[in-house]
């Protein structure tokens, strides 16, 4: 089944909650403080999903899901803590932007970011993961969690 790589997802989603709260005309949420947060935001997630890439570079393995091989299991730095941080990282830019831009609309963007991540996407990849890794991604996968 062909996917849209996740990062392509987000923008399609952010995309259409900005033009959905264009023609909606929806009054924003107060913007002091959202701006804040949704800056924070934005940089948590860069750097969350950013560092994960790193580790995978270091690591010799690839960051595509859908490749034939992937050479590494890699379970430190970020996935001490969660199975997916390249994902987390990506769902938290989305709601740091939905959260700067202020719209209500815009909130729809990380959502659906979310549930596609984790309905059509995580679960494909964790078998995958299973089938090549066996019981080492098993054992991951009992004491991490795949959210933060």
């Amino acid at each position: 089944m062909l996917k849209a790589p996740p990062p392509i997802l987000a923008i399609i989603y952010v995309a259409a909650a900005t033009k959905a709260s264009y023609l909606a005309g929806w009054p924003g949420l107060p913007r002091a403080l959202l701006t804040r947060l949704g800056i924070a935001l934005v940089v948590i997630g860069v750097v969350l999903a950013g560092s994960a890439v790193v580790l995978f570079r270091r690591k010799g393995t690839d960051i595509n899901p859908t490749s034939p091989t992937n050479r590494a299991l890699v379970t430190s730095g970020p996935f001490r803590f969660t199975r997916n941080p390249m994902y987390s990282g990506l769902v938290t830019v989305s709601l740091g932007v939905a959260c700067w831009v202020g719209d209500w609309p815009m909130f729809l963007a990380p959502i659906a970011l979310f549930v596609t991540l984790n309905w059509v996407h995580i679960p494909f990849e964790e078998e995958k993961m299973r089938r090549q890794f066996g019981e080492a991604f098993d054992a991951y996968r009992a004491t991490v969690r795949r959210w933060i």
